[in-house]
């Protein structure tokens, strides 16, 4: 058996193709491009319709089911998987829990989405699943793609250059402020408290009659931030930092009121909202274990008796003792009170910014005014087009018997339209 020949050896590589670079810079560079990627596509909501990319495509891949807020609801199944197939190529797991947010009404201030089924409850049940669920867009959803049909907003190809996207709703609802963002990328963070709608309409008015309005005059039409579970801000310090820098720490309460016991001299603390994005149920399981480990002493009973028409937690204290000293322990080693960091970071041209009250609502305002100004341009080309017909149809009037004759002569439709705009322009 003769022997193998010897493979090839390679091509030596040529000087001029191998370009040397030091690791930590090729690190550094492959990082950076990371970072920005997942800051852009993923983490951080845009400062104009306050969506990230996986909200606003749930919500465009809804209109494209038409699932107005009159239309009968869609299996959450088939949302996802048209989210997931059209827009957004990350699996379906990923797209329902943020189709699940957009309708906790304890999670989203104003919710997007309107659902049907077991959605969650605040006190940490998971929805179920997406197959048995069903969903379509509210009132608020429904503003925010308001004549995205009419020019007011760029679009772009979709994963597969298959579809158009667009790269921004067009927002007549102040989505950011009034529903806020929270998001985690790499190296920063969004954590931006909802508001209320009303407040952020007036705060918008007052800068549209005065654009250098300070952060003070601002907040007496936006005092602050409005939670969809309540609760009890404490202090404005907290907010008049976030309003003028962009970050800031408030503390609030969950609000409660006493009530007389039935059995003698007791008293009872009743805790009827609590702070945002606190579990209801593990709220209760830690002040239980904080009884049991002799931390708060006085507290005889503890019971959820929370139904449909609100929240109600009843916390018995004992004969003879002091409300008032219970509930600051409950403040100080509980979640019925919550530190929340304030961080407004938002997407202004693509890259992320630190915003002031002011900043957020001047970039709606100056998106809103873009829109309207395309609107505008839009309807009027279309206008201008119909008129022409029009002006055309008006002048055939006049010399309707010889254009009859015209076309009747002509040998083609071409030869006709050539002797029409020959004769008549």
């Amino acid at each position: 058996m003769a022997d193998p020949q010897p493979p090839a050896s390679a091509p030596a590589p040529d000087a001029r193709s191998i370009i040397s670079t030091p690791v930590e810079e090729e690190m550094k560079e492959s990082y950076l491009n990371y970072a920005m990627s997942v800051i852009v596509s993923r983490a951080l909501p845009d400062a104009r319709d306050g969506l990230k990319p996986s909200q606003r495509r749930i919500l465009i891949a809804m209109n494209d089911l038409n699932l107005g807020p009159r239309a009968k609801p869609r299996k959450c199944a088939k949302i996802c998987g048209d989210t997931s197939g059209n827009y957004h190529p990350h699996g379906e797991s990923i797209v329902y829990p943020t189709l699940v947010r957009l309708a906790q009404d304890f999670a989203t201030r104003y919710t997007l989405v309107q659902g049907q089924g077991n959605f969650g409850s605040v006190d940490g049940d998971p929805p179920a699943a997406m197959r048995y669920t069903e969903a379509r867009m509210t009132s608020w959803a429904a503003q925010m793609l308001e004549n995205l049909d009419q020019g007011t907003v760029d679009f772009q190809p979709n994963y597969d250059a298959r579809l158009q996207e667009p790269v921004v709703l067009p927002s007549k609802f102040p989505n950011l402020l009034c529903n806020g963002a929270m998001g985690i990328a790499v190296g920063m963070a969004t954590s931006i408290p909802p508001h209320n709608l009303g407040e952020v309409c007036d705060g918008l008015i007052h800068l549209i009659g005065n654009p250098q309005a300070s952060v003070e005059e601002l907040m007496a039409h936006v005092p602050g931030p409005d939670f969809p579970t309540g609760g009890l801000i404490c202090g404005a310090g907290g907010i008049r930092e976030a309003y003028a820098t962009g970050r800031g720490l408030i503390t609030v309460r969950g609000r409660v009121h006493v009530e007389d016991a039935a059995r003698g001299a007791r008293k009872n603390i009743i805790v009827d909202e609590i702070p945002y994005n606190v579990n209801k149920a593990s709220l209760i399981e830690r002040i239980a274990d904080l009884v049991k480990q002799d931390l708060i002493a006085g507290i005889s009973d503890i019971r959820d008796e929370s139904d449909r028409t609100g929240m109600r937690v009843v916390i018995e204290c004992g004969k003879g003792e002091d409300e008032n000293i219970i509930l600051n322990q409950l403040y100080a080693m509980s979640s019925l009170q919550e530190t929340i960091s304030i961080i407004n970071i938002a997407l202004v041209n693509g890259r992320p910014v630190t915003m002031t009250l002011r900043d957020l609502l001047q970039a709606y305002l100056d998106h809103r005014r873009e829109v309207i100004r395309r609107r505008t341009r839009f309807l009027l080309e279309q206008a201008e087009r119909e008129a022409h017909l029009l002006e055309g149809l008006v002048k055939a009037l006049d010399v309707i018997d010889e254009i009859i004759a015209l076309i009747r002569a002509a040998s083609s439709v071409e030869t006709a339209k050539a002797g029409l705009m020959e004769r008549w322009a």
